[in-house]
């Protein structure tokens, strides 16, 4: 991220002398609304805004000790056309119902187009949700502290295979059709959000306030789509308008069904690096939670592709290429010498590559066979071949 890198310098400034930022950003929330998908709002800093519809549901469930019934019932509920079990408490079942409504803006041409997109792109798209935005979020000190003191920090192979439900269905084929499964994956995120910020606020090792505002969950978005994009332009990856704006949209309803508000959801490219230049850099820097993250993910990273080889060391020079120097020496990602240049140098041209075989007949089908299967070896690897849902979280890390 060439931006992040002229302007990370910034960031700095919000570091005391132990390297711990602080958890309010000095830069004042400035974005329009007027660049929304709704091109209106009310222009309060989602900074100081949460969810007030998962909120007040996940609480009552944690303090009435129903979750985990709740998880059981819903443990099934994997379509986006399915109805919802039956036993469900009443004021939950309502939320989901409400929550799992696509925006009236949604446009279902869009999405089918971004499934197609997905399915010529998946080899960038994967490697860059996966270890480029993974890199990117282990820098991001809240949500590196959130990740961390919450349930999931304590078993990080478990934690990252059920984000990867999300990120995985996002980019599948029928992520929104009636037989995917992207509003069920969605809806159950919002709730474990809402769960966690529940829970943190009652850790003894959490002191940052109320976790996973409107604005952390805009961060993390923008560590996805946002970054993906500007990373396939600067490898000059060849994409046309409509592709692009139907990219954008598959993540603009994510977002929605994540419970971000319309009004913080961008509308266009340009109004969504407009607002990733804004709260992005003042939001990452080092913690020492973000560096034990960092070398928990790349090691399970480098057992994926070979165990006991070199593969270390190669995975170390990818991340360092994807995520770029500054995050990189965050992350305390090691330097490797030897594959460093060598990945810098040997990537643009496999890239030419690879886009001058995309227009022939059957390679983006054979391109999606490929990528589809190294997406479920990568999802096997993390579950241990066992069947993972995603589930609202009825405790803290432990110790």
């Amino acid at each position: 991220m060439a931006e992040l890198s002229r302007r990370g310098v910034l960031a700095l400034g919000a570091f005391g002398a132990f390297g711990m930022p602080s958890v309010e950003r000095a830069v004042p929330w400035t974005w329009p609304s007027s660049g929304s998908i709704t091109g209106t709002g009310t222009g309060a800093d989602p900074r100081q805004i949460w969810d007030t519809d998962a909120d007040p549901v996940a609480a009552r469930l944690l303090d009435s000790g129903v979750v985990p019934v709740v998880n059981r019932l819903l443990w099934d509920w994997n379509r986006n056309d399915q109805p919802l079990p039956a036993g469900l408490p009443d004021y939950l079942h309502d939320f989901i119902e409400s929550a799992r409504t696509l925006p009236a803006w949604a446009d279902r041409a869009k999405l089918e187009a971004a499934a197609r997109f997905n399915k010529s792109r998946g080899l960038y798209l994967n490697l860059l949700n996966g270890v480029g935005g993974g890199m990117l979020s282990t820098a991001i000190p809240k949500e590196a502290w959130s990740v961390y003191y919450s349930k999931g920090g304590a078993d990080m192979e478990d934690r990252v295979a059920k984000t990867s439900l999300l990120g995985f269905s996002v980019g599948s084929l029928n992520a929104y059709r009636p037989d995917g499964d992207c509003v069920v994956q969605a809806v159950k995120t919002r709730l474990v959000h809402a769960a966690v910020r529940h829970l943190l606020q009652q850790s003894p090792h959490w002191k940052w306030g109320v976790p996973i505002s409107q604005e952390d969950i805009l961060v993390t978005w923008h560590t996805l789509p946002t970054y993906a994009m500007r990373k396939m332009r600067e490898w000059a990856v060849p994409i046309s308008a409509a592709d692009s704006q139907a990219y954008l949209h598959v993540w603009q309803v994510t977002a929605h069904l994540l419970g971000v508000r319309d009004e913080y959801i961008p509308a266009t490219w340009a109004a969504a690096n407009a607002q990733s230049d804004q709260v992005l850099p003042p939001n990452m820097g080092p913690t020492r939670e973000g560096v034990e993250l960092t070398d928990i993910l790349l090691g399970q990273l480098a057992e994926q592709t070979s165990p006991g080889s070199v593969s270390r060391p190669l995975v170390n020079a990818l991340a360092r290429y994807l995520a770029g120097p500054q995050v990189a020496d965050w992350d305390e990602i090691p330097r490797e010498p030897v594959w460093e240049p060598l990945i810098a140098r040997l990537w643009p041209i496999l890239v030419r590559f690879r886009e001058g075989l995309v227009p022939l007949p059957l390679v983006p089908e054979t391109a999606w066979v490929i990528d589809e299967a190294v997406r479920q070896y990568i999802l096997f690897f993390l579950t241990k071949g066992q069947e993972t849902k995603i589930e609202i979280p009825t405790t803290n890390r432990p110790g």
